[in-house]
């Protein structure tokens, strides 16, 4: 692989570790590479789905129904020297092949020691497939999802079940059609499907919106599909324009989770459905122990949260997964939230990825914490919820 890579761009091929930790990272991205839309959409609908082009400057960029999706570059800088990452459009050839070619995301993964990894879509697709629910052209929006969900089975999950966490997409635009695409899915293996936090801020319906979202939650809880809300999925909270934007956005991811959680606890679909699952993406943990805190001086004190035959903060625990980079500092309250709901990411190809090291991030954060909880924490907990394979020896050894 490095031989393929301009090393003016990339650093050199770090050596493989000797895997401490047994490592199945929850929140990790694809992107969709050229030829996603022209081979799986239907032929009578490839020309009206997304289109690769190349801008002006040499970027290659994805227009779709008018408008252009740029693979920004924080999004794809896997490998890359940092003094040449710069956030703009980049071609194919400026990414690291493991961002977008199954195999060489596999050689990716053992370099770095990660035994799995749950993918998230990128730009042309919108982390939750939002942009293919507000196509204008409802036929190609329906057919754009099921192309995108038919390439990540046929080329990232088949080849390597025991490394892929199938996540698939769904389309948003009409209840019926979700719920078809979330069934056609489960019955192929899919184990979680990837729905925006915050729905009403990508104008689709909010969650009281019964009518929209009922047989949504009940397709998931029905099939024991995983509701992955990823940071970012219903866009970003905008500082002011003369604002330092991307530091004060990115600082201030675990406050979109802190919403988007608390908004899905009171919108009673936990409670309701007590089999449902529901994973919080890329938002740390270190509002969480906070929000039980607050829910239970909400019952206790307030009122707010009586009527409930369950505690709030104990449909937290029982309904809710969260996952962290490493919150060195944070990860001391994992009693507290329950050591059995905390997973592990690497948000690999991602700016703050922390691949290739994401072993010795782990191990210098997290060494102080027993054998026993660091394979829950880093193994053991996402392939219970995500119903996944571990291989026959999962580390560390007691």
């Amino acid at each position: 692989m490095t031989a393929q890579l301009d090393t003016e761009l990339f650093l050199p091929d770090p050596d493989p570790v000797e895997p401490r930790l047994t490592i199945v990272s929850v929140d990790d991205h694809v992107v969709e590479p050229a030829h996603l839309f022209a081979e799986y959409m239907q032929p009578s609908l490839r020309d009206r789905g997304p289109q690769l082009i190349e801008n002006e400057h040499g970027h290659e960029v994805w227009e779709f129904e008018g408008d252009i999706y740029s693979q920004v570059g924080m999004n794809a800088v896997a490998g890359r020297r940092p003094e040449t990452v710069k956030v703009e459009p980049f071609r194919f050839d400026q990414m690291r092949p493991g961002c977008y070619d199954p195999d060489a995301r596999i050689a990716d993964m053992d370099l770095a020691g990660i035994w799995a990894m749950l993918n998230f879509p990128s730009m042309i697709t919108g982390f939750c497939g939002r942009v293919f629910a507000t196509a204008k052209d409802r036929e190609v929006g329906i057919d754009a999802v099921r192309a995108w969900n038919d390439w990540l089975f046929t080329e990232w999950y088949s080849p390597h079940p025991d490394r892929i966490i199938p996540c698939g997409i769904t389309y948003l635009g009409d209840p019926d059609e979700a719920v078809r695409e979330i069934r056609r899915n489960a019955e192929r293996g899919f184990v979680s499907v990837t729905l925006p936090e915050r729905p009403h801020k990508v104008d689709l319906p909010d969650l009281w919106e019964r009518d929209f979202w009922d047989p949504i939650i009940e397709a998931c809880a029905d099939t024991d599909t995983v509701i992955s809300l990823h940071v970012g999925s219903s866009g970003l909270e905008m500082p002011p324009m003369r604002s330092p934007i991307m530091q004060i956005t990115a600082s201030l991811f675990g406050q979109l989770s802190l919403g988007a959680c608390t908004e899905w606890l009171w919108s009673e679909y936990p409670l309701k459905h007590p089999d449902l699952k529901i994973a919080m993406s890329e938002g740390g943990i270190g509002w969480v122990a906070m929000l039980m805190d607050r829910l239970d001086n909400l019952v206790d004190r307030s009122g707010y949260g009586l009527g409930w035959d369950t505690r709030p903060s104990d449909i937290l625990r029982r309904n809710f997964w969260f996952c962290t980079i490493d919150d060195p500092h944070t990860i001391d309250t994992r009693e507290f939230i329950g050591v059995e709901n905390i997973m592990l990411e690497t948000d690999y190809p991602h700016g703050d990825s922390t691949w290739p090291t994401s072993q010795q991030v782990i191990m210098d954060a997290w060494g102080h914490i027993p054998a026993a909880e660091l394979r829950m924490m880093c193994s053991e907990n996402a392939a219970n919820l995500y119903r996944h394979p571990l291989p026959d020896v999962v580390l560390p050894l007691d």
